[in-house]
């Protein structure tokens, strides 16, 4: 065993310093090192020796194996040393020659479609408004009609920050804002009437993520107030907003909804483009939920000094991942904030 071992280590050290390459040093670790290699192999064959021998016979071979991949890691470092001193000094480098290229980055298909509406908006006349993702109870629910005891205020649709937030409508809880509304809310407060304003912004709900819902998801929502708006006006803005993003008239239905906010209020469906007879990502009615909207209450007007009977308007939310969905042909909502980039390199610029 000891004279195999001398053998295995002269032959070692002999082949590592006459390597001359890294593949050369990897050959020679696995064949003395590796699992399947021969110092491995007679470290197996310990068993065989007497009780009394193995000891010495194990700390040989611990002993041979170390100092054999000491000399491979020495032997690697010289040659890293040699092959970047011999670049350096001779022609293998040109300072000249311009830097290999950093990879190509693109906007996220949410921000692309994002921009995109916020320049249909501003053509129209709207202002573009922004307001904390960590909202007040008053402006996410009191603010807008929405009754205490409505279940959107419950903790299993609202993700609650304060335990003030119990859903019973005290005005005084803070939550993870549960759509953009609330900055339509901070919006007319601070400028008042009349105002054409669109929100887009991150949103959260208590979900179970399927292929159309997420616990975080992406909205824009838009408001106009002024003196005689009308259900007219929603409906051209609605269209306008939609063909432009599109670049296309896109097949819709128009379907009343109820909402505590807006009255009356809508539903605006656009038809499935992944199916023609009903999928999962539709519910198998052939229709996914786009952008819901309607005449602003007059209970919202009030709360924010603007007298109804003076002023009217129109609110709407988009779903801007929903749209992301429809435009690219995206199957499931998940992949949006996923991650990843096998995902994300299909969007580059």
């Amino acid at each position: 065993m000891l004279e195999r071992l001398e053998e295995l280590r002269h032959e070692g050290l002999t082949a590592v310093e006459a390597s001359n390459s890294e593949d050369e040093l990897r050959e020679i670790e696995v064949r003395l090192l590796g699992r399947k290699g021969a110092l491995t192999d007679l470290l197996k064959s310990l068993g065989t020796l007497p009780k009394e021998d193995r000891p010495a016979a194990g700390q040989a071979a611990n002993r041979v194996k170390q100092e054999i991949a000491a000399q491979i890691e020495v032997a690697r470092g010289k040659l890293h040393a040699f092959n970047l001193a011999t670049d350096l000094a001779g022609d293998g480098l040109d300072a000249t020659l311009p830097g290999p290229k950093p990879p190509a980055g693109g906007l996220h298909p949410l921000g692309q479609i994002a921009r995109e509406l916020e320049d249909v908006f501003q053509s129209m006349g709207f202002r573009i408004a922004d307001g904390p993702e960590v909202e007040l109870e008053d402006n996410n629910f009191d603010a807008l009609n929405i009754p205490a005891d409505h279940p959107a205020r419950e903790s299993h649709d609202t993700i609650w920050v304060t335990p003030e937030g119990d859903g019973r409508g005290k005005g005084k809880g803070v939550c993870m804002r549960t759509h953009t509304s609330c900055v339509q809310i901070r919006a007319l407060r601070e400028h008042g009437a009349p105002l054409r304003v669109v929100a887009p912004g991150r949103v959260f709900r208590q979900e179970t993520p399927d292929p159309t819902h997420d616990h975080t998801f992406h909205q824009m929502e838009g408001l106009v107030v002024d003196k005689g708006v009308g259900v007219h006006h929603l409906l051209h803005a609605m269209n306008t907003l939609l063909e432009g993003v599109f670049g296309r008239k896109v097949e819709t239905r128009l379907r009343p909804g109820f909402f505590p906010f807006v009255e009356p209020g809508f539903e605006l469906d656009a038809r499935c483009p992944f199916c023609k007879t009903g999928c999962r990502v539709c519910k198998q009615s052939t229709w996914i939920e786009l952008m819901p909207g309607g005449m602003i209450h007059p209970n919202v007007l009030r709360a924010c000094d603007i007298d109804p009977d003076v002023y009217s308007g129109y609110a709407f939310g988009l779903g801007l991942s929903r749209m992301v969905m429809l435009r690219y042909g995206i199957d499931d909502i998940r992949w949006l904030l996923s991650g990843d980039l096998r995902f994300l390199e299909q969007f580059r610029a």
